[in-house]
């Protein structure tokens, strides 16, 4: 069977609008991710026999006609759209225009969004979307290929036949709202296809970009789900219900050899796991791997504050150049409302200990969450301009369907907005949709510009970027291609920047 899997365009008259990040946004910095879970699902949907293309609107900056265009003279049967909370409303539209041009093709709608809220989503659509494929995509998507081939999509017996013992999906047939059994999660994660194979067969690695790794970088899993419960965060909740599973150590290890092999190109690999620490013992397998293989590609990976320093130095020795970590906060209460089970004075020995070990951190602390006032916003600031970090995100708690946070919010009347398209500004840049007991919204997102401008623009880091810059020739280039678009907000702030003007960097 065709099977077109599609990362559909939205505001790509702004930008690259990055919809597989945990925060999906036009970025301030230029990052956009690459559509790692439709990648996925897509390469297992190949590896099974099927026809399969694999389009990112985004990343390519095409319109719905020039999305059409590429696709020279491919003609679906099933199409699989990624979606996200602030897209939601116009991926349905793109849905609608796809099930227009391509007369009896069956669109599934995959995502966070959809897999909480699939009545609702099926109900809005009005037919424009026929099945929501729930939680991890990439079996569901083999069944519905394979159930689906063949099919007389007019005949409402025959599709319900088809559909019925498919697991994982939600759909309505005749007005009737079906919501099959849920599909248990991948538990052997080796078995699935390296995703940079499907990279090199069906995107543009030079389309992509993380501002703090060295470019052009791609991005992998080596685990889905989380060790721990944070009530903000999406993905763990939403698709991987919390069970943490992994890939072996020398599965990883052996998808940075292809890479080595096969995209020579690529500065730096990123694991982009929820935690890539929740086996400190698999941490350990993974870099004497690596290192006995004599694999020197670089890499970065998200983990948390309580990281100790041995593993980060061992790290260090398999090539790992940059930790990303989620501080969230200085104070001790709003850490513990948030779940994040962390001692806020383990985020000044993790950035030592980092430092120590020559690995460089980006860093992230977060405004408006439950606790959050003023005061502790400044004990955070505070901190953050102590710390030593390359770089640092102030960034608004932005709650989303499936996490503890957006039940939070909504019980307690806090959500700003009307729609789920006021998840982002009109622009496309992050929004800030939940005010605080003595900040709006608008006051929330001037404090992140100006606390982003505090640290940016003292006299010490400015000296240590350009030293940086000057004295590492890796890290040129990243540095330079951030700057372009980042400085400019930077000094103008969200609401004050042409982001139309930014465009193409």
């Amino acid at each position: 069977m065709k099977v077109l899997f599609l990362n559909p365009p939205f505001k790509t008259e702004y930008g690259k609008y990055s919809r597989t990040s945990r925060s999906p946004a036009i970025t301030k910095s230029g990052t956009v991710y690459y559509p790692i879970w439709l990648a996925y699902a897509a390469g297992a949907t190949e590896k099974a026999g099927h026809e399969i293309r694999l389009v990112d609107s985004c990343s390519d900056l095409l319109n719905f006609e020039e999305t059409i265009k590429v696709l020279n003279g491919f003609i679906p049967g099933l199409i699989v759209l990624d979606t996200s909370t602030p897209s939601i409303l116009n991926d349905i539209e793109i849905a609608r225009k796809l099930k227009s041009h391509f007369e009896g093709v069956v669109v599934a709608m995959m995502g966070t969004h959809p897999t909480v809220l699939d009545e609702e989503t099926l109900t809005t659509a009005g037919g424009a979307v026929d099945i929501i494929i729930r939680g991890e995509a990439d079996e569901t998507a083999v069944c519905l290929a394979n159930a689906l081939e063949g099919v007389n999509v007019k005949s409402v017996n025959q599709l319900q036949e088809r559909l019925q013992d498919i697991l994982g999906i939600s759909y309505y047939l005749e007005d009737s709202f079906y919501k099959n059994e849920a599909r248990p999660q991948i538990e052997d994660l080796d078995s699935l296809p390296f995703v940079s194979e499907v990279y090199k067969k069906h995107l543009k690695v030079a389309n992509y970009f993380f501002a703090p790794s060295d470019y052009p970088e791609i991005q992998i899993m080596s685990a889905r789900g989380c060790t721990h419960k944070c009530t903000f965060c999406v993905y763990p909740h939403a698709i991987h219900n919390l069970k943490y599973r992994m890939r072996s150590a020398k599965n990883i290890a052996d998808e940075f050899d292809w890479i080595a092999a096969n995209m020579p190109e690529v500065k730096e690999v990123g694991i982009e796991d929820d935690t890539f620490a929740g086996s400190v013992k698999r941490v350990h397998e993974f870099c004497e791997e690596k290192i006995r293989r004599g694999n020197t590609v670089k890499w970065y990976t998200n983990v948390r504050a309580t990281l100790k320093y041995e593993t980060i130095a061992l790290m260090k020795k398999a090539n790992c150049v940059l930790l990303t970590v989620g501080y969230e906060s200085a104070n001790q209460g709003v850490l513990g409302k948030m779940k994040k089970l962390m001692d806020a004075s383990s985020i000044k020995n993790f950035s030592m200990d980092a430092k120590k070990a020559g690995v460089l951190v980006h860093s992230c602390f977060m405004v408006g969450n439950q606790g959050d006032t003023k005061e502790t916003l400044q004990e955070s600031l505070d901190l953050a301009l102590q710390l030593e970090d390359d770089t640092m995100q102030f960034f608004p708690l932005i709650v989303y369907p499936g996490t503890p946070d957006y039940v939070w919010a909504k019980e307690n009347n806090l959500i700003t907005v009307n729609t789920y398209d006021e998840w982002v500004t009109e622009e496309g840049l992050h929004n800030s949709v939940v005010r605080m007991p003595d900040m709006s919204c608008k006051e929330i997102l001037d404090w992140c510009d100006a606390a982003r401008r505090k640290f940016y623009l003292r006299p010490k880091y400015l000296k240590y970027k350009l030293v940086q810059t000057i004295f590492v020739p890796s890290e040129l280039v990243r540095n330079l291609k951030a700057a372009r678009r980042f400085v400019r907000f930077l000094v103008f702030g969200t609401f004050n920047t042409d982001v139309k003007k930014l465009k193409n960097i």
